[in-house]
């Protein structure tokens, strides 16, 4: 299992829900094609479950 993941924001915020974007600024994401490397807990993977349309996801 990893340890961390590569995320990616893939798709605009234009059009989500505010919770959305909070959640996707949470990760720490900007803008698009910005990246974050986030650990891999249950929490995080809450998180990126939540805005998984918007994200590209790949383990470290």
């Amino acid at each position: 299992m990893a340890k961390q993941f590569r995320v990616t924001l893939k798709r605009s915020l234009i059009g989500c829900t505010q919770d959305q974007r909070d959640t996707v600024r949470c990760i720490g994401l900007t803008k698009i094609r910005s990246e974050a490397v986030v650990k891999d807990t249950p929490a995080m993977r809450g998180q990126i479950m939540k805005v998984q349309h918007l994200l590209d996801v790949k383990p470290e």
